[in-house]
């Protein structure tokens, strides 16, 4: 009993010397108020933060912009891509069985159609029988029998031209691949 009693007293001064240094320190900490010079940098750091970045979002907002600009007429060449192909088959079929008059005129307006459309960005994609497929660019349609060995698992005939503009596909080359 004598212990315990020995034990709570002793748990009573470490708690009351406990309780005096935190009150000390936070005596401390209330009586320390930040220098002059310590507010300065503060504020000084928070300034050079925010123009930082005001600066980031200014040029955010350029590149946005920019971009925009360059690609807000994709919906308007994809749909002008259906005309493209109406003019590439329309020369075909005039090429075998129609007057050279007409195959010239015609020829002429699609060259025309084809510069002014290159003019806003849009270009073909190359694809040639014999490339490797990629998905980036190519979209295989089917799969037949590879004519030769080497063109296993490559492009066999080209269905459809691709395009993109500037930078992007806008329409993948639907592509015939041998396996």
């Amino acid at each position: 009993m004598e212990e315990n009693k020995e034990l709570h007293e002793e748990n009573l001064n470490t708690t009351e010397q406990e309780t005096q240094q935190t009150e000390e320190n936070i005596a401390e900490n209330v009586t320390k108020e930040p220098t002059t010079e310590e507010l300065l940098a503060e504020e000084k750091d928070r300034y050079i933060r925010l123009y930082a970045e005001f600066e980031n979002f200014k040029k955010r907002t350029i590149r946005e912009k920019m971009e925009f600009a360059q690609y807000a007429n994709t919906e308007m060449m994809i749909s002008m891509l259906a005309v493209l192909d109406d003019f590439e088959r329309a020369i075909k079929e005039i090429a075998k069985n129609g007057n050279e008059a007409d195959l010239k005129g015609i020829e002429l307006i699609y060259q025309k159609f084809k510069n002014k459309l290159a003019e806003k960005g849009l270009k073909p994609l190359e694809v040639n029988a014999g490339d490797d497929f990629n998905v980036d660019f190519h979209e295989a349609i089917t799969q037949i029998p590879a004519p030769t060995e080497e063109l296993k698992g490559k492009i066999v005939d080209v269905v459809e031209t691709g395009y993109q503009l500037h930078d992007r596909v806008i329409r993948f080359a639907k592509v015939v691949t041998g396996n």
